[in-house]
């Protein structure tokens, strides 16, 4: 089956078409929104609603960017949309807990994928200091640093689902592990006082 009968038959919500599109991205999708959010059910749950919105928007695909790259694009945006969302909710936690009006948070570890494919460090404590790291970073920087240092994409491959130039992804990665270099000194500076 070309890429284009691929295409026609998700357009036609044809079953074996759809069989195909999860076998052949379930895992990619995954390992990309595990890159984002290191939680084994957000994640999944992130995975699902990207084949959804595949299911749902593939007539929008305009055919410019291979199949992957728009599947891509679509993952990272779901993942960009979940953190938000969960910024947010932890800002009127924060604020709800300093107007009086405090409500139960989470105490639980919320990194639960620290043997994360694409994140091989020595323990489990510092694996979960950089992805924190990782999540302060500026958007684009995060993405960008996410899809190419976690998922092992190429720049090109990065250029595509970003829908920036190469020289605009270059500059991105080389601010972010600026960033990251400095937060992680920080902190591994307070943590030789404490």
């Amino acid at each position: 089956m070309t890429e284009n009968e691929f295409i026609e038959g998700l357009r036609n919500h044809n079953a074996n078409a759809y069989g195909k599109l999860i076998d052949d991205f379930q895992q990619k999708v995954f390992a990309t929104c595990i890159s984002f959010v290191p939680n084994k059910a957000d994640a999944e749950d992130i995975a699902q609603e990207v084949f959804v919105e595949v299911f749902n928007s593939i007539n929008k695909f305009n055919g410019h960017s291979k199949l992957s790259t728009w599947v891509y694009r679509i993952a990272t945006n779901k993942c960009l949309e979940f953190i938000r969302k969960r910024n947010t909710k932890k800002r009127f936690a924060f604020l709800q807990s300093i107007t009086g009006n405090e409500i139960p948070m989470d105490k639980t570890k919320y990194f639960t994928e620290m043997n994360h494919p694409g994140v091989l460090l020595e323990n489990k404590e510092r694996s979960e200091t950089l992805f924190k790291a990782i999540n302060q970073l500026p958007e684009a920087q995060k993405v960008v640093f996410t899809l190419s240092k976690v998922d092992g994409m190429s720049y090109q491959e990065v250029c595509d689902i970003t829908e920036k130039s190469l020289s605009s992804v270059e500059s991105l990665m080389f601010r972010a592990k600026k960033n990251l270099q400095d937060t992680l000194e920080n902190f591994y500076k307070n943590e030789m006082r404490s």
